[in-house]
């Protein structure tokens, strides 16, 4: 059925499918549009109000200046800045709450690292370490008996 270039194209496609990082990036774009709405709502529901209050009861979307008016057949031409001033306020404030959500993933991550580095260091049993210490002692003394070695064959 698939030819041999076939199935390694599609074998290539289900490794790089369920690599960590392409699910990780998948998984970041779904929280990134949820997180998206809940901004847009902030900003809509929550901030403009507040803002429209402090400008007078006005609708900052429906900002605009006519640059030319309707002439027979031909429309308005329009300059909505309202939507440009929104659209700007949706990415500052977006962008805050990311800045704001790392910064204490980043808090997070540096608290439970400093945890790790002050657990007390496992207890090394002592025939072990000894061991090790003669393991040690011996890779020197063979180290510098190669030397003198090397150093008597050079003379």
């Amino acid at each position: 059925m698939l030819t041999q270039k076939g199935r390694q194209l599609l074998n290539e496609f289900k490794a790089f499918a369920v690599k960590g990082s392409v699910v990780d990036m998948a998984a970041g774009v779904i929280i990134g549009t949820a997180f998206s709405k809940i901004v847009s709502s902030l900003v809509d529901d929550i901030v403009m109000p507040c803002i429209s209050l402090l400008i007078g009861s006005v609708n900052i979307k429906s900002l605009s200046v006519t640059l030319k008016e309707a002439a027979g057949d031909e429309s308005a031409i329009v300059l909505h800045y309202g939507s440009f001033l929104q659209a700007v306020l949706d990415f500052l404030l977006i962008a805050w709450c990311i800045f704001i959500a790392l910064k204490l993933l980043f808090k997070l991550k540096h608290a439970l690292s400093l945890e790790e580095a002050l657990k007390p260091a496992a207890k090394v049993d002592p025939n072990v370490q000894l061991l090790t210490e003669i393991r040690d002692l011996l890779k020197e003394q063979n180290a510098a008996a190669l030397q003198q070695t090397e150093h008597k064959a050079e003379a």
